[in-house]
């Protein structure tokens, strides 16, 4: 590495440790630390409503669950057709303790941080759970075994009165330093919490990349007979793969939970689970930047399919429901093009876009 961390142009590296440093220059971690200044800084500069808001918190949602759907598909190279079955585990948690316990349980609105937590645990045992058939299978039965999954979370949702059929369950608001968060604050107090979530949740994963588990994961992707035969275990690798994913859907849909304060069922359903598998893909697979990328980019999507459906509402007959064709048609040739043009993702992107600035004026 060069001597000079702050204008470094290339990556000569001369011990494993620089090798495995979260920032290679410095100059990368004063852009890191003036991009977290940037996102906690300008709800409270910029004029802001609880249209937007939601929006907002809905992507940083998305991405904590598209964080771990990454590690199983990315990083391990497993195809879970599931995801949001383990996002609903996690919702489904507090769910159950509203249910049992009252919405305004005080365990619910005052100790909210332990029972995100606590779903995140739950969806972990969940998704290791699911994870076991990857000590017998792979490929396709293995993305079946997820499908199952999803399908018995739906109807076991559906039809058990405990959890009121699929309706929706309420839960309390939560409370802080100053008291309860009101209905002005509730969706700026959850964007910084959900955001404080997205942070360190990304440097888990970050360092967890750094660690031989990590790159366990990775060498099971590549070649899993290979990883036996160099001591790795390919099959309890798998199962944790799906117990870390587990864990961060199972935070997802706490935060899930009480950003709606309620959940129900229609928010967990196949489509979703389609919906952060596509995210994944148009991200970035087995990239941690791509997990950031994909979630924005798809939720963008729709919101421009909205308005454009909106727009076009106005101009043809009623008896033409564009607004019902034009967003499974722009979902569907969007994962299209991604797989044939790029299928390395945004995340491809963002590397060319480094390096070109990393090494301008030169060429090479």
């Amino acid at each position: 590495m060069s001597a000079n961390r702050w204008l470094a142009t290339g990556n000569y590296f001369t011990t494993y440790k620089e090798e495995q440093r979260i920032f290679f220059t410095h100059m990368d971690r004063l852009i890191f630390s003036f991009f977290l200044v940037c996102v906690f800084v300008w709800p409270l500069v910029l004029e802001t409503n609880n249209k937007y808001m939601l929006v907002v918190d809905n992507i940083l949602i998305a991405m904590i669950a598209v964080l771990g759907l990454n590690i199983v598909t990315g990083f391990a190279g497993l195809i879970s057709i599931g995801h949001a079955a383990f996002v609903g585990v996690g919702a489904y948690t507090v769910a159950s303790v509203a249910r049992a316990m009252g919405n305004d349980y005080i365990f619910l609105t005052h100790a909210w941080p332990l029972m995100i937590l606590l779903s995140g645990f739950v969806g972990a045992v969940f998704g290791a759970m699911v994870g076991l058939p990857a000590f017998r299978l792979k490929h396709l039965y293995l993305a079946i075994a997820t499908l199952s999954f999803q399908m018995i979370f739906q109807w076991t949702i559906n039809f058990m009165e405990f959890f009121n059929q699929g309706q929706t369950i309420f839960v309390g608001r939560a409370f802080w330093f100053t008291g309860e968060v009101g209905r002005n604050e509730h969706y700026i107090f959850w964007y910084y919490v959900i955001l404080i979530v997205l942070v360190l949740t990304g440097f888990m994963v970050r360092n967890l990349l750094r660690t031989r588990f990590g790159r366990c994961l990775i060498a099971v992707r590549d070649n899993d007979r290979a990883a036996d035969a160099m001591g790795m275990h390919p099959g309890l690798t798998k199962v944790y793969a799906f117990g870390l994913a587990g864990f961060l859907a199972g935070i997802a849909g706490a935060l899930h939970a009480y950003l709606y304060r309620g959940v129900g069922v229609e928010s967990f359903t196949l489509h979703a689970s389609i919906t952060y598998l596509a995210m994944a893909i148009v991200g970035g697979l087995g990239t941690l930047n791509g997990s950031f990328w994909g979630p924005a980019a798809i939720q963008m999507l729709e919101l421009q399919v909205e308005k454009i459906a909106d727009h076009a509402g106005d101009l043809l007959p009623a008896s033409i429901n564009l607004a019902t064709a034009l967003r499974p048609l722009a979902f569907g040739l969007v994962i299209v093009l991604f797989l044939m043009f790029e299928p390395r993702g945004i995340a491809n992107w963002w590397r060319i876009v480094r390096s070109y600035f990393k090494l301008w004026p030169f060429r090479y």
